[in-house]
């Protein structure tokens, strides 16, 4: 049933018709619309769940954490600052092989502190061993949460899954979402079942001390889980778009005009939507531009990135984080993943934007491509305010 409705309550809605058992959280700029909501259709019993209420971020992950070891699927949601505060139990329910499904408003991380949007605050958490998603539109975060939950609990899987949004543009926009049927999200998100979980009846230890006997073991098998994933998230992608009819791109990339594309643009998140108006302008001028949108930032897809630019000259990579010190994280790692091509590796070049909730306009991104006509450059910033530069000295 298609529905106008702000980014945030759609995600409470989608959330509740795949039933888990246990939510909680604790609410931050600008995610807590999403938990009001839930906690809400709780209290109406909307929702049959146990919403728990705590005093942080670190505890609300802690309850997920243990929630999901008895066998109960869970679900919680977060931004920016609390992310951070949580980042303990974070790595925690990854390396316990737990299918945790959590939102992220990405929000910029202090200080100066700062509650508008750019994505800071996820990259911090990159490593933890989450998949990690990103979503373009409101629509797409919602289908996002479904897939969210196949793919984390799929048994060649058990990994938990972050689905990232941008704070603000994405959570408190509106826009008209075809939001599924109980029925259909049934259908497609079966109960949760699993032999690995804490049973009083079936006992087992969770979170034992490896020694170094075997702790890189168990490192490299959630890196290899993350190699299979190359394939399961777009067999999961497929049959969202068998079943529901609408999608594009395979769950890891999204191509748009790469086809004879020479400048293509690599981006994450809502300013893809800016980026294709900016892509349809300088075509109609005559300029061969496009874009890679990557949903998958965790597991990275390599293979499918380096495929996709295989015709591109040069490539901008547009991110809102930055590693300070370094260099975008987006960047660093396509950088990687092109430098596989050899002499036909396109010309790369990092750009950040956005962040902190800057405008990210069509005048921004024409930045960018004029920047593509010069040398390479790995860490440019588009937008800066000059004059308080200035004033700063």
């Amino acid at each position: 049933m298609k529905q106008f409705v702000e980014g945030s309550h759609a995600i409470a809605e989608i959330v509740k018709r795949c039933r888990p058992g246990v939510v909680s959280a604790y609410p931050i700029t600008p995610q807590t619309h999403i938990v009001e909501g839930l906690a809400q259709m709780v209290a109406d019993k909307e929702l049959n769940a146990q919403f728990v209420n705590v005093e942080s971020e670190h505890s609300a992950a802690s309850v997920v954490l243990g929630a999901q070891a008895t066998g109960v699927r869970t679900y919680t949601a977060t931004s920016s600052q609390g992310l951070l505060l949580m980042a303990e139990v974070v790595f925690n329910i990854a390396g316990l092989r737990l299918p945790v499904v959590m939102t992220t408003a990405n929000r910029a991380v202090s200080a100066p502190i700062n509650i508008w949007n750019d994505q800071q605050d996820v990259m911090t958490v990159r490593d933890s061993g989450w998949v990690l998603l990103f979503a373009e539109t409101i629509q797409e975060a919602v289908d996002l949460h479904l897939q969210a939950y196949r793919i984390g609990e799929d048994p060649r899987v058990m990994l938990p899954v972050m689905v990232n949004m941008d704070g603000f543009i994405l959570t408190h926009g509106m826009e008209v979402v075809d939001m599924p049927s109980q029925e259909e999200v049934d259908k497609f998100v079966t109960p949760y079942s699993t032999t690995y979980k804490l049973d009083v009846d079936n006992p087992l230890t969770m979170g034992y001390l490896a020694d170094p006997d075997y702790y890189i073991e168990i490192r490299y098998m959630v890196q290899q889980t993350h190699q299979e994933l190359l394939t399961i998230i777009p067999e999961v992608a497929a049959q969202f778009k068998r079943q529901f009819k609408r999608g594009e791109g395979n769950g890891l990339i999204e191509g748009y005009h790469l086809e004879d594309a020479e400048q293509v643009f690599v981006a994450m998140g809502s300013v893809c939507g800016t980026i294709r108006d900016s892509v349809d302008e300088f075509r109609s001028k005559g300029k061969k531009a496009g874009l890679l949108k990557i949903a998958s930032y965790r597991p990275f897809p390599k293979n499918e990135i380096v495929k996709a630019l295989s015709r591109a000259r040069e490539v901008a990579v547009v991110d809102k984080s930055i590693s300070l010190g370094g260099f975008g994280p987006l960047y660093t790692d396509l950088s990687a993943a092109v430098s596989s091509m050899g002499a036909k590796a396109p010309k790369v070049s990092g750009f950040v934007i956005g962040l902190g909730g800057r405008d990210i306009t069509l005048q921004s991104i024409q930045e960018v491509y004029e920047c593509l006509s010069g040398k390479q450059v790995d860490c440019e910033f588009i937008g800066l305010k000059k004059e308080l530069l200035a004033e700063a000295k």
